[in-house]
């Protein structure tokens, strides 16, 4: 059997609010393998955003071990692409700028080349010269998913990438990264409030209990890929992850991290 591409052992994090340490992520064991698409579910506060950032080497943590093929993650690295609810693009800069910005290693011939392939694999090809502002908000977070891709990473991490989106906009966008992980075969960990997106997308969810975040269930979708949101066995799995919702006493943190 292989071994798993990332590995969460025994994970602890807190953190200091108002004088007191709050345990925010409690003894989280989770192993991800390679080319798998696993969702993040839980309460507000529960901890799944600051899983994700340390994932990314954004954060550390107190107790634990996190390894990405067998390697210690201390910090962010381009083997880890990270996308947000917001954007994020620089302003300032042309989208093709913006997804060029950390490929400085290449010569000019190449990052033009390999920026505009990610552009049309997000089908923002001939958007390359506009700027962040003329893009509507799908638009502009294709042009984060590609500017996330563009360096080749190893795992994709998505802190709730459609968040902020009407709804049309995301079950479109929701296509997309499902043509785009088909295609690159990237490893993606996704964190979502939304359970239909959920378990449209992914081939595990994570259902992960309120402050103390702890691993609750891990639920295997075993639908196949072409989901029928509308179908019976779609609903009995949105079930059974809400179930877990409404079992907590105290769904609503005292802090949100």
């Amino acid at each position: 059997m292989a071994e798993p591409k990332l590995t969460v052992e025994n994970l602890n994090k807190n953190f200091n609010v108002d004088g007191k340490s709050v345990n925010i992520l409690n003894d989280i064991n989770l192993d991800i393998n390679e080319g798998e698409f696993v969702a993040i579910v839980g309460h507000s506060g529960c901890g799944k955003s600051t899983l994700l950032k340390i994932i990314a080497g954004l954060l550390d943590y107190d107790d634990g071990n996190v390894t990405l093929d067998n390697k210690k993650i201390t910090k962010p690295d381009v083997d880890r692409g990270m996308v947000f609810q917001e954007h994020r693009l620089f302003p300032w800069l042309t989208i093709k700028e913006n997804l060029g910005i950390g490929l400085d290693k290449l010569d000019s011939k190449k990052r033009e080349k390999t920026v505009l392939e990610y552009l049309k694999l997000v089908k923002l090809d001939g958007f390359e010269n506009v700027y962040p502002h003329q893009l509507s908000g799908g638009m502009s977070q294709r042009a984060a998913i590609a500017r996330a891709l563009v360096n080749a990473p190893k795992v994709l991490l998505l802190d709730e990438p459609f968040g902020a989106l009407d709804a049309l906009t995301k079950i479109m966008l929701q296509e997309e990264i499902l043509k785009i992980w088909e295609k690159e075969k990237t490893t993606m960990i996704m964190v979502t409030h939304d359970i239909e997106e959920a378990v449209y997308l992914a081939d595990r969810i994570i259902v992960m209990s309120a402050r103390p975040g702890k691993i609750k269930e891990i639920v295997k979708v075993g639908l196949g890929r072409n989901r029928d949101r509308g179908s019976a066995d779609f609903a009995l799995i949105k079930k059974r992850i809400l179930s877990h919702f409404f079992e907590d006493k105290n769904p609503e943190p005292e802090y949100t991290i």
